[in-house]
């Protein structure tokens, strides 16, 4: 069994308030947790507003699935327009 984590770190320079955030992680969470069967959740930063940390993990029994899902779930999170991406880190257990 392996265990694929991602952090992804973003800047949201658009944001101008918790509330606003809070709107804008839920939506790109929904979208990646429905498109890649993955569990996705905020981590880190919650009372910054314009900083966001979303954990990913992703279950299987083969590494390089793994690893090919949360790229490919880094790379949708990268395209999206309201967010800049600053930071990722990937490790498998």
């Amino acid at each position: 069994m392996v265990i694929g984590v991602l952090r992804i770190f973003f800047r949201l320079p658009e944001t101008h308030s918790l509330k606003e955030k809070r709107w804008q992680l839920k939506s790109l969470t929904a979208r990646i947790r429905s498109r890649f069967n993955v569990s996705i959740g905020e981590i880190d930063m919650q009372d910054k507003w314009q900083l966001a940390v979303l954990g990913v993990a992703h279950l299987s029994n083969d590494r390089a699935h793994s690893n090919q899902v949360l790229d490919q779930v880094l790379n949708f999170a990268e395209n999206d327009r309201r967010m800049e991406l600053t930071d990722s880190q990937m490790e498998f257990l």
